[in-house]
């Protein structure tokens, strides 16, 4: 007999393991919870979650609501009755009513190798601290922010030419697959559950705006991994001549001349794109984004520009 799941999700991210579970003869996706449609786009057209939109896709029953733990969420979730309840992505931190609620009791799926990178954004902090590896972790859930018991783990490589969206979108299929064992394996009797050791915790709460902004002072390898960090959306910012540029992919120059002007100099434009002095090094912009127009090669940005000798970012 297959066991009831209630799936609960918003972001692309959440995607591949609720197809993961949808096509998993073993589970029986009774109930999927997504956030309501939200105004997006140029045209702030109203536009579903991407759960939602794949839920549909793949005629399973589906709630939009704004809270899993009070109204029609939490309605929905008792008329469903499921014996687990996933968690990828959704954004709440659930009431112990909820995680009592089904009797395998609610597991979590986090893009990091619990204990680091507790929070809101793993896949960012791990790539703007120049970790060499992350991975996924399905917990189970309860009352704090990602700080339950471990049921399994699986590690992944942080690659060097990686940003958030290239990484998380690895880690979100790598942990579709542990998420779906990790469900079998509950319904078939349990597992052991791994305490989370506090001395070894970092946090990872969401960047702001003021995080997103590229200091070129610092050295070219740290102003990268910035820029990966934040990349491709929502993009780590500078300014030209006061006006907002995103700054999408770039990459770390040749080694540090002795001629170099202030940190955030345009130091020369070519085929490759703009290169840009760091206070140490410096850095390939290859990416960008003008406020108001779409993302485009640098070396096409730097053409319309027509740079001044000696003009600054920042």
């Amino acid at each position: 007999m297959s066991v009831r799941v209630a799936f609960l999700g918003n972001d692309p991210w959440s995607v591949p393991s609720l197809e993961a579970l949808g096509g998993e003869p073993e589970t029986d996706v009774v109930l999927v919870l997504t956030n309501p449609p939200r105004p997006a786009g140029r045209g702030s057209a109203m536009r579903p979650t991407a759960v939602a939109e794949a839920a549909r896709t793949m005629s399973l029953p589906v709630q939009e609501v704004d809270r899993a733990g009070e109204g029609a969420g939490l309605k929905a979730l008792h008329v469903a009755d499921p014996e687990v309840l996933v968690v990828v992505a959704f954004g709440e931190v659930l009431r112990r009513e909820l995680l009592e609620l089904a009797p395998l009791g609610a597991i979590n799926l986090h893009f990091s190798l619990l204990p680091r990178w507790r929070g809101a954004a793993p896949v960012r902090h791990a790539i703007l601290a120049g970790d060499a590896l992350t991975g996924v972790t399905v917990m189970r859930m309860d009352e704090g922010l990602d700080t339950g018991p471990i049921l399994g783990t699986l590690e992944e490589a942080i690659r060097p030419d990686d940003d958030a969206g290239t990484l998380g979108e690895r880690l979100a299929r790598l942990g579709s697959r542990l998420l779906v064992g990790v469900v079998r394996q509950l319904a078939a009797g349990g597992l052991p559950a791994r305490v989370q050791d506090e001395a070894r915790v970092t946090l990872a709460p969401r960047l702001g705006p003021e995080q997103r902004v590229i200091d070129w002072r610092d050295p070219a390898e740290d102003v990268v991994r910035r820029i990966r960090a934040l990349g491709p959306s929502p993009g780590a910012t500078t300014h030209l001549r006061g006006t907002p540029v995103k700054v999408v992919s770039a990459a770390v120059g040749r080694p540090d001349p002795d001629d170099l002007g202030p940190p955030g100099t345009i130091e020369m434009v070519d085929d490759r794109g703009v290169a840009v002095a760091t206070g140490r090094g410096i850095v390939h912009l290859l990416e960008v984004a003008p406020a108001g127009r779409r993302r485009m090669p640098a070396s096409s940005w730097a053409h319309g520009a027509r740079f001044e000798p000696g003009e600054r970012l920042g």
